[in-house]
């Protein structure tokens, strides 16, 4: 890697790339072992190593079923300024983020990171209160160098939250309605005002996000999670 690695990386996200590890996972999500998250997001290690990570994706949503959307902070390494969900990140190799019952350790992951990067309190996302829906692998490049190969569970919660957004994480913040994002999604794809979204948002949303959020508003939401499945996607 040279010298000095990555010398330009921002200061913050270049300390995450070395000090976490995320938990690798084959394509059942039994765990393998673990790496850091600048070798799991090297493109060259994704395809020459076949390394796949373990990851989460949340869906907040108000009373009013308003989804929270982000847009990734400019110094991020894979994927920045891009529109997404809530939050997404990875569980970490530790004791508490490793229990796979009921998918607890990735639950205390996603509590852990929406403080990390939303400043958004512990008590006020349980984690009993999040709502696994589904569990999807896909594999995405960045920008050649950066990529993503994720096993990526899929959370959803309603809950009314305080918010105070990390800049280091996040550019901005909205709650959208249902139109509101069909109308982004016309945006991104028409390319107006330079508006681009994640790979694994407009995965979610392409395949599942429309339907589940109708049952989240009939209150019936539990009853099409599959957690057995692992849908693969491209």
């Amino acid at each position: 890697m040279g010298d000095v690695p990555d010398a330009a990386m921002d200061a913050v996200q270049r300390r995450l790339m070395f000090e976490d590890e995320c938990i690798l996972v084959d394509e059942n999500d039994r765990v393998v072992g673990h790496d850091s998250k600048y070798n799991c997001h090297l493109m060259e290690k994704i395809e020459s190593e076949n390394l796949l990570h373990r990851a989460f994706s949340v869906f907040l949503f108000n009373t009013k079923y308003e989804l929270l959307l982000q847009q990734r902070s400019a110094t991020k390494v894979t994927f920045p300024l891009v529109w997404t969900n809530t939050c997404c990140s990875h569980p970490l190799y530790r004791e508490s983020e490793l229990i796979d019952e009921n998918a607890l350790g990735v639950r205390n992951a996603a509590q852990r990171k929406l403080l990390d990067e939303l400043g958004i309190p512990a008590e006020d996302v349980p984690v009993d209160q999040f709502i696994p829906l589904g569990r999807m692998l896909y594999k995405a490049p960045s920008d050649g160098k950066w990529g993503e190969h994720e096993l990526d569970y899929l959370l959803f919660i309603i809950r009314d939250v305080n918010v105070h957004p990390n800049p280091e994480e996040v550019a901005d913040l909205k709650y959208v309605k249902q139109d509101e994002l069909k109308e982004l999604l016309k945006k991104a794809d028409a390319g107006e005002e330079g508006l681009k979204l994640s790979p694994w948002f407009r995965l979610v949303v392409d395949n599942f996000l429309f339907k589940w959020w109708d049952h989240l508003e009939k209150g019936n939401l539990e009853e099409i999670a599959d957690m057995k499945t692992i849908h693969k996607l491209t």
